[in-house]
């Protein structure tokens, strides 16, 4: 599509045409989408930043100046709103592990994990409080060492010490509890 028509749908869309809308967000959500997903890595998130980018772009369109491409402006104003989104979620460091569905394993091999998960989480209660934070952050939340570093208010390095005792401590544990 050429600068001047998408100019023209655009001033349309301003003006409340709603199949000049409708046209805008079938070309560009997909683009918006995909920017939120690779940003927040969860697609309910993603689609609500889509959604929100929409609405502001509705709001904003009869003031549009059209310096910047639609495309461009629209994918800024996700990224902005992904940003926020990640400052706002903080970590919740659970007290349990959360139970995993067992699927269509037989009832001896799903009690079996269902104890060792229990037993891994006993031992992972039984670390030193900032391994366990930082296993928690980083393993089981799957936060980056920078993101859980950040988190815990330590440096990278002090996080990846933190890990590595954490995960000398809860290997020796399993082996001497496959020793009994």
């Amino acid at each position: 599509m050429s600068d001047s028509s998408e100019r023209d749908q655009i001033a349309r869309a301003a003006a409340g045409d709603r199949m000049a809308q409708s046209a805008l967000v079938n070309r560009h959500m997909p683009v918006v989408w995909r920017v939120a997903f690779r940003m927040l890595r969860d697609r309910q998130e993603a689609e609500d930043v889509t959604q929100e980018t929409f609405l502001r772009a509705w709001k904003m369109l009869p003031e549009w100046e059209g310096r910047a491409k639609f495309s461009t402006w629209a994918c800024t104003v996700a990224i902005n709103l992904c940003r926020d989104r990640m400052k706002k979620k903080t970590p919740v460091l659970m007290e349990t592990l959360p139970e995993r569905e067992a699927g269509d394993l037989p009832p001896e091999q799903a009690l079996h994990q269902k104890q060792a998960g229990a037993r891994i989480a006993t031992m992972i209660d039984a670390l030193p409080e900032r391994q366990k934070e930082a296993l928690t952050l980083s393993a089981l939340e799957g936060l980056g060492n920078k993101e859980a570093a950040a988190a815990m208010q330590v440096s990278v390095e002090a996080l990846e010490s933190l890990l590595s005792r954490a995960r000398r401590t809860l290997r020796q544990a399993l082996a001497e509890g496959q020793e009994e």
